[in-house]
């Protein structure tokens, strides 16, 4: 008996040798995946790439899709709330130009779902569209346009709508620019709507460039690295042969990235031109000079020199909205989402110059209503934009930019001072009381608006004063720049569900919508409805018989 159990044990034991000699390379990765932590909710499982083999990586790449290890992140959003005029007369807030909420918002509904409220923000859907303003004339690089209205989801406030253009630059002699790319080439960005629709979107800015132009390329992945230094932006086949050899792989090092994508400007600066490093990532910064603040003071240090800073964000899985946005605010730039190659037409061709040339900086708008007209306000957005009101006449405090031909619009909802509408005060004070002067009871102006900007290379801002005096209008008298801005704002609240958003319909904004197209030349705005539909649609709850 003992001999049979001996043999037992030994062919036995020949067995599970022998299959675990035969064990393939992709069996024992795959054991040894299993047998790590696996971490809490859809985060992914993080392997060392140099030990495992391309074919492995492969089958990996095949089986997986990026939302399948969804990590995205958004900050949550606070909306301005209703202010009342006499214990707060002033808003003050710095413009913003991005939009890439707007096209994140977009990229949520064509994959029929609604968007997580913390990417809804409701001034870069605004500002995605733009409107029909008066152009500049005169010494300020901008005009100033205002309309008051009904307001459409409460018929019992107004609304004020503001709208900045931007002076256009002359295009036959635009000032040269030093470009620096700067690529996240992790392993997050292999994915078709990653890096591969990148090379496409800067082969498209390439093409809106000339020989005064230069062209760097860094890229970033583990370590960073210099992959063209600067060239003639007419050597485009060079330049698109570098882009093309950037590969994804490796861990993000972002912060390394960015200080090498600085120096390599700073090496190559024009004095009078336009130098800016564009920024493409999906947000992930987790390696090295990681932390926000720091990249903050990186970014705001250079912008101070003049070296500006435009991030674009792309994909999807474990996109980082709240990261790129703030360190955007930061460096004297802008940001966007290129989910597709039509925006990236939008950003790098038809917009290239109001995206990439700077006329104003530091733009800061603060209003003073007028208690005799107004009893309370509330700023629609820009809540992350919003400022100490000490800080408007403060040059030392960072604002937006303007770009030539840009325009920036903002929407106040307002409650008129005969209003009977209840709304919520601060306690009365004991040591003093609040008068309105004699001007405010006779003067039938609104509200007066302030504005600071700096000119470029100028450190001290300067001042526009403009009283605004106007009678509201009924919703169908007013512009399509108010209608169509004002459903955009709509869609906005619904999509946030807002505690502001009244008797706001999708029904509602998309007729208002429609009837507002004016001259929709690349059918930006009929897109917008689509968006809506499709919102309504995901909205639509469920409903027993």
């Amino acid at each position: 008996m003992k001999q049979i159990i001996l043999r037992f044990s030994v062919i036995l034991g020949f067995a599970l040798f022998t299959y675990s000699c035969g064990q393939t390379h992709y069996e024992k990765q795959a054991d040894y995946a299993m047998e790590q932590e696996a971490p809490a909710g859809n985060a992914t499982i993080e392997m060392n790439e140099e030990a495992v083999d391309e074919g492995y990586l492969e089958k990996k790449k095949k089986d997986e899709k990026p939302e399948d290890f969804n990590t995205e992140e958004y900050s949550k959003i606070i909306e301005n709330n209703f202010k009342d005029v006499v214990q707060n007369p002033l808003s003050t807030f710095s413009i913003d130009v991005d939009n890439a909420s707007y096209s994140n918002i977009r990229r949520f509904l064509q994959n029929s779902q609604l968007p997580p409220p913390g990417s809804v923000r409701i001034e870069e859907m605004i500002n995605y569209f733009t409107y029909e303003y008066e152009t500049p004339t005169g010494e300020h690089p901008f005009s100033v346009n205002f309309e008051i209205g009904e307001c459409p989801w409460n018929s019992k406030r107004q609304l004020i709508h503001i709208g900045l253009q931007g002076k256009k630059l002359d295009y036959e002699n635009l000032k040269p620019s030093n470009l620096v790319f700067l690529i996240d080439a992790s392993g997050s960005m292999e994915y078709d709507n990653k890096l591969p629709l990148l090379k496409k979107a800067l082969a498209l800015l390439l093409n809106q460039l000339d020989d005064r132009d230069n062209v760097s390329i860094v890229a970033y992945a583990g370590a960073a690295g210099l992959v063209l230094p600067a060239t003639p932006a007419s050597e485009k086949s060079t330049i698109l042969n570098a882009l093309d050899i950037v590969e994804a792989g490796g861990s993000t090092a972002g912060g390394e990235g960015i200080q090498l994508a600085y120096k390599v400007a700073t090496e190559n600066i024009i004095a009078d031109g336009n130098n800016r490093i564009i920024l493409a990532t999906d947000g992930d910064f987790n390696i090295g000079t990681s932390s926000t603040d720091q990249l903050i003071d990186m970014v705001r240090e250079h912008a101070s020199k003049n070296i500006y800073l435009t991030i674009i964000g792309l994909g999807m899985g474990n996109y980082k909205d709240y990261r790129m946005e703030e360190i955007s605010n930061s460096g004297n730039g802008n940001y966007f989402y290129i989910d597709n190659i039509k925006e990236a037409e939008k950003v790098f061709v038809r917009e290239m110059r109001a995206n990439m040339f700077t006329i104003a900086k530091d733009v800061k708008i603060q209003i003073e209503f007028n208690p005799n007209q107004v009893k309370a306000y509330r700023l629609i957005g820009y809540e992350n934009r919003v400022m100490a009101n000490e800080d408007f006449a403060d040059d030392k405090k960072d604002a937006g930019e303007l770009g030539a031909g840009h325009t920036v619009t903002a929407l106040y909802e307002i409650i008129p001072a005969s209003s009977s509408e209840e709304i919520p005060k601060s306690s009365e004070l004991k040591y003093q009381t609040t008068t309105t002067t004699t001007t405010a009871s006779s003067s039938n102006e609104l509200m007066t608006v302030k504005l600071r900007y700096k000119p470029i290379k100028e450190e001290v801002s300067k001042l526009i004063e403009i009283p605004v005096i106007g009678e509201s209008k009924a919703l169908a008298l007013t512009s399509d720049n108010f209608r169509f801005s004002a459903a955009v704002a709509e869609m906005g609240l619904l999509l946030r569900s807002s505690e502001f958003k009244g008797t706001s319909t999708y029904d509602h904004l998309i007729k208002m919508a429609k009837g507002a197209m004016s001259e929709d030349k690349f059918g930006y705005r009929i897109q917008f409805v689509q968006m809506a539909e499709t919102a309504k649609l995901l909205s639509t709850k469920i409903t027993e018989e």
